[in-house]
């Protein structure tokens, strides 16, 4: 996990400064095909059976890639999608990315029994496809996504040697009076995302030595879980609109929060399967829809000259603190993974959020 989301963190920033410059469409033609000529290289690195770090460096390139296309398909969102609708669209977003991995799972297991247990060509068609977005992204004026070429920018150089003082530039964006909503739903969402995150690897724990006596049984159980917690992400796309529409986005990350805060306990403290999988539900439910809620309030708050560096630094303290809760749930996990302060702590935290965001709201 820290070799594939860490390395990102350091180089995220740099990556806004490049949204900020360059057309986010070509950003996603090139980036694709990079994509597409790294897995490439990738499969013949499996074919020819090289050393693990060979192939953790080949991932984590990818990943890089993937990440920089990401972020920039949240700065691109609301040049095409009216603000009213920027909900819906971050519901539908992560909704799709999620039907997407599942099919490309399933195509991954049709291709393993069609050519024997082939590592390569799975990695092949994920080129395939990588190449596939690249050219579904010409369909698309250069102009579309931004940002403004009209504006004058500085040489590269200059721009990546200021990326420090376009980080601070960025952050007193955030601080401005009418923007300081997304400075805190910001923050909210990186706490909600450790908590997440310390949580999951608590149950990874449980799974496999506490509530299971074989290898085999606690991969299944996990599997169960992360489905039943995938489930709930697809429940936060069909809530949040409806949800954020009543109550506002920001009222509704009180309301996923405080959620949390109460049921995570309830179902986390019994440490037994069945109060862990509604719990699991439960989460992927509060998370999602908090997230779906602070992508609204970043794009609709943020200049769109500003959109780029804000959602990579978004990018970076998500990964951050989903890597640090795995490192600090590492630390106070006894070995079969039950954690009675471990719990209380996370349900402490998004209480925090909760008050938090709700004090906020009142102001």
């Amino acid at each position: 996990m820290a070799v594939l989301l860490l390395p990102y963190s350091v180089v995220g920033p740099f990556a806004g400064v490049l949204l900020d410059r360059w057309r986010r469409r070509q950003v996603f033609l090139y980036g694709n095909l990079l994509r597409a000529l790294m897995a490439s290289v990738t499969a013949l690195l499996i074919l020819g059976k090289v050393p693990d770090w060979l192939l953790f460096a080949a991932a984590l390139c990818v990943t890089g890639v993937n990440r920089f296309v990401l972020a920039g398909l949240s700065a691109a969102l609301p040049r095409v999608v009216d603000t009213e609708r920027l909900v819906v669209a971050n519901s539908l977003s992560p909704t799709a990315g999620t039907l997407a991995a599942t099919a490309g799972g399933g195509l991954a297991f049709v291709v393993r029994l069609v050519l024997a247990d082939s590592d390569a060509a799975v990695v092949l068609v994920g080129a395939l496809l990588y190449l596939c977005a690249a050219v579904a992204s010409l369909r698309m004026a250069k102009e579309l996504l931004g940002p403004d070429r009209a504006l004058v920018r500085p040489r590269l150089a200059t721009a990546l040697h200021g990326t420090a003082r376009g980080l601070a530039a960025g952050v007193r964006h955030l601080a401005a009076p009418r923007r300081r909503k997304a400075a805190w739903a910001l923050t909210a969402m990186s706490l909600m995302r450790f908590c997440y995150g310390a949580m999951l690897v608590m149950l990874l724990m449980l799974c496999r030595y506490s509530l299971t006596s074989t290898t085999d049984e606690g991969l299944a159980l996990l599997g169960l879980a992360l489905g039943v917690s995938g489930a709930g992400f697809f429940a936060a796309a069909v809530l949040t609109p409806w949800a954020a529409g009543r109550l506002g986005p920001g009222r509704w990350i009180v309301v996923c929060a405080a959620a949390a805060a109460l049921l995570e306990p309830a179902f986390g403290l019994p440490f037994a399967s069945g109060p862990l999988l509604a719990g699991a539900f439960v989460l992927g439910l509060t998370t999602q829809g908090a997230k779906i809620a602070t992508d609204t309030i970043v794009q609709a708050a943020v200049d769109d000259d500003f959109r780029g560096r804000i959602f990579s630094l978004y990018d970076v303290l998500f990964n951050v603190a989903f890597v640090g809760a795995a490192g600090v749930a590492a630390l106070m996990l006894p070995p079969d993974g039950r954690s009675v302060p471990l719990v209380v702590t996370i349900a402490v935290i998004y209480g925090a959020v909760a008050t938090a965001m709700a004090r906020f709201e009142r102001q």
